[in-house]
């Protein structure tokens, strides 16, 4: 009787050792996979500030609310169980997928960059000044747009642990989505509440803490408009490079040959190589993402109901 309990004690622990094992496992490969989407993630936090610019301190931190909760949402209910059942059934169909998002990313970066460019977005109106309608507008466009950054850090991320049984991958994955999100909008409040945090050192501080946050005071303002650039040319920077990966996964290899080959020539520059073939890459994934953001913007433009929602906004 003794020796069957010992038997089954000796079990459990093994079972125990399995599990721990197991967990160990998990959490290093949901690690590498979050550090494989660092790129992706620097992107994303670059981008989200821009919808907060320019609007009343007291809502700024309820619409990060609001759009961390909806890039949750997009990560864990949809994204997640449409990229675990494509990889698992019609994997071809995800480089198409990303394709196409990173299509709309251009868009949305050149679009941008045309309306800077001819001045149609020099007497745009604050979102604060605006009224609700156009404070969920602008969410839902956030949102809109984290979705296709977030579907790429997840595809990233499944591509990394796609050796992993299903179960295993499911929960690597919902890891990586938890952990990015917080990460990513937790930054983006620290930045666009930095001003907030120099105001009040201001207020309440003196000597060099008072210095301190006259300088954050200062500083926001043009670090809020220093990202919103960034995040615009983030869009053209990953949607031109998913579209030169993409390619040349289907079959059309010329155009991430050249870069490649680019890459390469530059890479053997004493001490900076790496860093000029990053640069390399980057500044080509850039000019494609906005050759073809320019395409679609000017499809877009031509189309019958674009014109309407345009004259409609006129009036």
């Amino acid at each position: 009787m003794s020796g069957g309990l010992f038997a089954l004690l000796d079990d459990v622990a093994l079972l125990a050792k399995l599990a721990a094992a197991s967990v160990d496992d998990v959490g290093a490969a949901a690690g590498r996979a979050t550090a494989k989407a660092a790129g992706v993630v620097i992107d994303d936090t670059a981008v989200t500030p821009q919808y907060v610019h320019g609007i009343a301190a007291e809502r700024e931190l309820p619409i990060i609310k609001r759009i961390a909760i909806g890039s949750l949402r997009n990560k864990i209910v949809f994204i997640l169980p449409a990229a675990l059942l494509l990889s698992q059934f019609v994997p071809w169909l995800l480089t198409p997928i990303l394709m196409l998002g990173a299509t709309y990313l251009c868009y949305e970066g050149a679009e941008k960059v045309w309306a800077r460019i001819t001045g149609h977005d020099a007497h745009a109106k604050p979102v604060a000044a605006s009224g609700p309608d156009a404070e969920r507008f602008m969410v839902t466009g956030a949102i809109r747009t984290d979705f296709i950054l977030s579907a790429e850090i997840m595809v990233i991320a499944l591509n990394e642990v796609a050796d992993q049984s299903f179960l295993p991958r499911l929960i690597i994955l919902l890891v990586v989505a938890l952990v990015i999100t917080v990460a990513v909008y937790g930054v983006v409040a620290g930045i666009v509440k930095m001003d907030d945090i120099g105001l009040s050192l201001t207020q309440r501080s003196s000597g060099f803490a008072k210095k301190v946050g006259r300088g954050l005071v200062a500083g926001m303002p043009k670090l809020l408009s220093a990202l919103s650039v960034i995040g615009t040319v983030a869009m053209l920077w990953v949607g031109g490079h998913i579209l030169l990966i993409g390619v040349d996964e289907l079959g059309w290899h010329a155009p991430y040959g050249l870069v490649h080959h680019a890459e390469e020539y530059v890479h053997h520059v004493a001490g900076v190589g790496a860093v000029l073939a990053w640069l390399v890459n980057t500044a080509a994934s850039a000019v494609i993402g906005f050759v073809v953001g320019l395409v679609v913007v000017g499809i877009v433009h031509v189309l019958p109901f674009r014109r309407k929602a345009k004259d409609a906004a006129a009036h």
